[in-house]
């Protein structure tokens, strides 16, 4: 029985009772309750985007390529404060696809469904599929190329000038962003469910047919290189020997931070002070670990594996084989591409809502800067009135409620949260947690349980255990020894970039963070999925805790 029963609104909403919905795998695009500002930019941009992309390969019609009025037509909407997916729609897909299972799609998304879920295959849009897909699947790389690369010379352009912006002005850049914001969600869904994921299906299953050794299996899909989040590494990398400046390195990636999928998170453009930590990190790393060297070493290990498989097929295989390996090399990249412009663009809607804020604040409609995050685009776009303050307490209260309650991972109709109290943690006597092997390797380290991206905390070597990662995540990964993740699959960010730095990972754990604890020292298995406690943390009593510093 829930807590509270909260009437729909900008965070919640209603669902019929025959609609299922999951949470897994959303938390890493909105990470815990998101903001009234952050849910109405891109939960529109997702619906768009993911549409878009299925009209593109004939699975739906493009008439359908909107925003639904019901909440139950929806593919994404808000419970609570959290995102959730409508597991019926992407059956739905799966079931229109030549090759796919009804429930294929949604596994990928979700991992295990429930058994009730309606599941059956329709041949109606096969004709349309065998039209568009071949073309949308020959033309994918160059249309995200050519789409995203103007987006970081215009989210450049505006990030020097919102400190000068008027009201007008940064009114109008805010709308202006959430527009590149929705295409860039339409380029990202392209290139991910066109481009990415048939491929490194392919591969899989080429690699599964191989005889390889899970160190030449682990190689294959690795070592791809020229990934958005390599380049962050790399750029940190200069910039911890002075090679780079700081106004150089956040003229690239300032976008990133803490939680940068919530448009109320400060960016490192804001605060670089997360930025000077790191450099000062990798500025003690022997030279040995340069991540450019690294990269060059894993794309020949790479091109040895590949070699290995093609030599263990008949030959009748092979010239198909190299065909998905040179597929795989070109297009698995191409799943951050577009991810950093959908980024670039939701700090320009940032720097632009932070702007009117300090504009209403000064105009005594708000009473603080920071209020501006409780309005949606749609209200800024009309200005809020000298009533706004009655609005943003309702909704920070409303908000800090749904923050005290968990809800479950997969639910029909309407979630029944439990407060955040009430949630058990796992038996004391567990001494494993089992996921996804999701980048190959063995390593023993020291845990550090992350509820956020804290990166000053991070020490070299140690495992990293979270709930879900965001690109900002790349900068500490490449310190660690290891990474564990609550959520995600093997096309989900933690498992692309640990590939790429060569960092053991398991994914899709469901309560790593609650099982391992801080101090606990473990052994990850990334071929297997499996994290072993090799000895336990002592715990820290009340008299025993140090402070900050000590």
């Amino acid at each position: 029985m829930a807590p509270f029963d909260p009437p729909q609104g900008p965070l919640h909403s209603r669902s019929d009772p025959d609609t299922f919905w999951s949470t897994t795998n959303v938390g890493e695009a909105f990470p815990g309750v998101v903001t009234p500002l952050s849910w109405s930019l891109c939960a529109p941009g997702v619906e768009v985007g993911i549409r878009d992309c299925y009209a593109r390969v004939g699975a739906l019609p493009r008439a359908e390529v909107r925003l639904p009025d019901r909440v139950e037509d929806r593919l994404i909407s808000v419970f609570y404060g959290r995102g959730a997916l409508n597991v019926n729609f992407f059956c739905r897909m799966g079931a229109s696809l030549p090759g796919s299972a009804p429930d294929a799609i949604a596994r990928q998304f979700l991992g295990e469904l429930p058994a009730s879920i309606p599941a059956r295959s329709t041949r109606r849009r096969w004709p349309a599929v065998a039209v568009k897909m071949p073309y949308a699947q020959a033309t994918i790389r160059n249309d995200v190329l050519s789409r995203a690369a103007p987006v970081k010379g215009w989210w450049q352009h505006w990030t020097r000038r919102l400190d000068t912006l008027d009201l007008a002005a940064a009114q109008a850049s805010l709308l202006d962003a959430r527009a590149v914001f929705t295409e860039m969600l339409r380029v990202q869904a392209a290139g991910l469910f066109v481009g990415v994921q048939p491929v490194y299906d392919r591969l899989n299953a080429l690699i599964d047919r191989a005889e390889l050794t899970a160190e030449q299996a682990n190689a294959v899909v690795g070592g791809q290189g020229d990934h958005a989040e390599t380049e962050l590494i790399h750029d940190l990398w200069k910039l911890g020997r002075d090679q780079i400046t700081m106004p150089e390195f956040l003229a690239c990636h300032g976008y990133h931070g803490p939680d940068e999928g919530e448009v109320s998170s400060r960016t490192w453009r804001e605060d670089p002070a997360p930025v000077r930590q790191l450099a000062e990190q990798y500025a003690t790393l022997d030279e040995h670990a340069d991540p450019a060297a690294a990269a060059v070493r894993r794309a020949e290990e790479r091109r040895e594996a590949e070699r290995a498989l093609i030599a263990s097929l008949p030959p009748l295989r092979r010239a198909p084989a190299r065909f998905v390996l040179a597929l795989a090399a070109s297009r698995i990249p191409l799943r951050g591409v577009a991810k950093a412009a959908f980024l670039q663009a939701l700090d320009v809607a940032r720097g632009a809502a932070r702007r009117m804020g300090s504009h209403l604040a000064d105009a005594g409609v708000l009473a603080d800067p920071e209020d501006v995050f409780y309005f949606t685009a749609d209200e800024l776009a009309e200005l809020p009135s000298r009533g706004a303050a009655d609005i943003v307490d309702e909704r920070r209260a409303q908000r800090e409620a749904f923050q005290a309650a968990v809800l479950p991972a997969c639910w029909r109709g309407n979630p029944a949260p439990l407060e955040a109290v009430a949630v058990r943690r796992p038996e004391a006597g567990r001494d494993s947690v089992r996921g996804i092997g999701a980048s190959g390797g063995v390593a023993e380290g020291t845990v550090r349980v992350l509820d956020s991206a804290a990166f000053a905390e991070v020490r070299k070597g140690e495992v990293l255990v979270c709930r879900s990662t965001d690109p900002s995540w790349a900068s500490v990964l490449f310190l660690s020894g290891a990474l564990v993740v609550d959520v995600g699959g093997l096309l989900s960010h933690a498992a692309v970039v640990a590939r790429e730095v060569g960092v053991p990972c398991v994914v899709g754990t469901g309560d790593g963070t609650t099982t391992l604890r801080t101090g606990d020292r473990v052994r990850v298995d990334g071929n297997t999925g499996a994290v072993e406690v090799l000895n336990r943390a002592e715990p820290v009593t009340a008299g025993e805790r140090k402070g900050p510093g000590e």
